[in-house]
């Protein structure tokens, strides 16, 4: 395909007239010029170089014609032909389905066939979206007399590898589909993402994957002769090299995937559920409202008590026990820093441990804070994955604990504020982490995973014994009552994050869970959206009775 200069910085075009004159080597000249004399010589050349006046005529003609049709004036270019109507319309039908950002026609030298007739050929170039630059060379005849010139047009004359019936188009590359984990179409919007106008993934799975469900990294778009009246491809006239594309399997389960859009249906605010197998980190499940963003698995949020798991965790490895006595006063103060509980509630004295994490107590963690070294937080969170780079198959942000580096900054991270950020998807890899006893990374594109993150150390099986106890006390005498009753078992965390500067500062909400009786973890979260315990409950209670009809 030819390079041209793109649309407004094209020299004139070139369109050469033919001139008729007759080409004489230089030895033929010397010969003239010595047996003719200098004055007859100059006479013959003068007239062997005048140009033929039905050519010149015919070739006006011709480029006032390829004129219109570079400015994409088909009415204009069809009444320059004989058969202005099926001229008009084929032009017409070529300009609007190439759509070209940049058109050059130039015409080159005539040659009279007969009086009357003048054949003069032609150049196109066209800049094409998706396809590139694409140029074909065709020829077209000049009919009439004196100042009565017409192209004599037919569909050949448009483009060679035509035939009447057909038109010009752009055929985007066949695309392989994205499929779930039972082979079907994958019916996850965000997940899946966007092919663009000129066939182009641009987001999702479909940017991720554009080359191998196409079969290539060519161009997206070819040219392609179609019949008229059907839309079918006759012929490919580029791109015909690009080999088949390769469909994306997933692991997305699409009864889960239908479960967890289902319970998002009328929820107001952004939010996201995402589902894991626990024994394999197989995701099951990532739905988005709205869909666009994929905020389940590449969202960076506060996890606010959620993160209470690994703060419990931490706690549970230096030797606290759930029966442990926990006192949880209304306040905490570290360092003139004010922390409270939700609605600045108590729990009576003889509380224990295990009632703190499941009415989610946070004076009760922030003042356990003094049992956990500036490092402990960072080391337990790296035992549940987070920290790690995780090969998924798919974009991800797989969340952060740093390092405390004051004593306020760690009472805010014993809550999962301050400098804590999480996805959807790490909140449910840690219920998973849990319900399995370690950590297993999660995977979405099993064939483009090369090497799955792995923890550094494995949590004690004590500590996840007590930790699947508390959680399944935060279900049935905790913040997460909303679960209550639910089939299968449901252990849980709430949380409610603080983000942004007002006062009192918004929150998003948070559950967190698994079930006791199925392969099956799961987060969910709204953004902005209240409480963790009120208003991700429910949320999360339709979603599990979906998948228990």
């Amino acid at each position: 395909m030819s390079q041209f200069p793109s649309q407004g910085t094209y020299p004139p075009p070139r369109r050469r007239r033919a001139s008729g004159r007759v080409i004489v080597s230089a030895c033929a000249a010397v010969a003239l010029t010595a047996g003719l004399g200098y004055w007859a010589y100059s006479s013959l050349v003068a007239d062997e170089e005048a140009e033929d006046p039905q050519v010149v005529a015919a070739t006006a003609q011709m480029e006032e014609f390829l004129a219109a049709w570079e400015a994409g004036d088909a009415g204009r270019a069809g009444g320059l032909t004989d058969t202005p109507d099926n001229a008009e319309s084929l032009i017409e039908s070529v300009t609007t389905n190439l759509a070209p950002t940049k058109t050059e026609i130039t015409a080159g030298e005539g040659d009279r066939k007969a009086d009357g007739q003048v054949e003069i050929p032609f150049t196109v170039k066209m800049a094409l979206p998706g396809a590139g630059n694409y140029s074909w060379e065709s020829k077209a005849r000049v009919v009439g007399a004196d100042d009565k010139w017409k192209v004599e047009f037919h569909t050949e004359m448009v483009h060679p590898q035509m035939v009447p019936g057909q038109t010009l188009a752009l055929k985007s590359r066949d695309r392989a589909l994205i499929l779930d984990t039972h082979g079907a179409e994958l019916r996850s919007a965000s997940l899946v993402g966007v092919v663009d106008e000129n066939g182009k993934g641009v987001s999702g799975l479909q940017a991720r994957y554009d080359e191998q469900l196409t079969g290539g990294s060519g161009a997206a778009r070819s040219v392609v002769v179609v019949d008229r009246q059907s839309g079918q491809v006759v012929k490919k006239l580029t791109g015909t090299k690009a080999a088949k594309g390769k469909p994306v399997r997933t692991t997305i389960d699409p009864e889960v995937q239908e479960a967890a859009a289902d319970a998002l249906e009328g929820v107001e605010k952004n939010a996201a559920i995402v589902a894991i197998d626990p024994s394999n980190g197989h995701v099951l499940a990532a739905a988005n409202r709205p869909s666009g963003m994929n905020r389940a698995l590449e969202g960076r949020y506060p996890p606010g008590s959620t993160f209470k798991v690994v703060t419990a965790a931490a706690l549970l490895e230096h030797g606290m026990r759930p029966s442990d006595p926990a006192e949880c006063p209304k306040f905490a103060h570290v360092d003139g820093q004010r922390f409270e509980n939700q609605d600045q509630f108590t729990l009576p004295a003889g509380s224990t441990f295990k009632d703190s994490f499941a009415h989610s107590c946070n004076t009760f963690f922030v003042n356990s804070r003094t049992e956990l070294a500036e490092s402990d937080l960072h080391d337990t969170a790296a035992a549940f994955g987070i920290g790690g780079t995780w090969d998924v198959g798919a974009a991800t942000y797989d969340g952060s604990v740093p390092v405390n580096t004051s004593d306020n900054d760690k009472a805010a991270a014993t809550i999962g504020q301050a400098r804590v950020e999480t996805s959807p998807l790490v909140m449910a890899s840690i219920a998973a982490t849990v319900k399995e006893g370690g950590f297993k990374q999660p995977v979405l594109v099993p064939d483009a995973v090369k090497k799955t993150h792995e923890a550094p150390a494995r949590l004690d099986p004590e500590v996840t014994g007590a930790l699947r106890e508390m959680m399944r006390a935060a279900v049935t005498d905790g913040a997460a009552s909303a679960l209550a009753g639910i089939p299968g078992e449901p252990h849980a965390k709430t949380g409610t994050a603080e983000f942004g500067t007002e006062t009192p500062p918004r929150t998003h909400a948070w559950m967190i869970g698994y079930q006791g009786d199925r392969r099956l973890a799961w987060s969910v979260l709204l953004e902005d959206g209240g409480s963790g315990g009120a208003d991700a409950g429910p949320v999360a209670s339709a979603f599990l009775r979906n998948l228990v009809g």
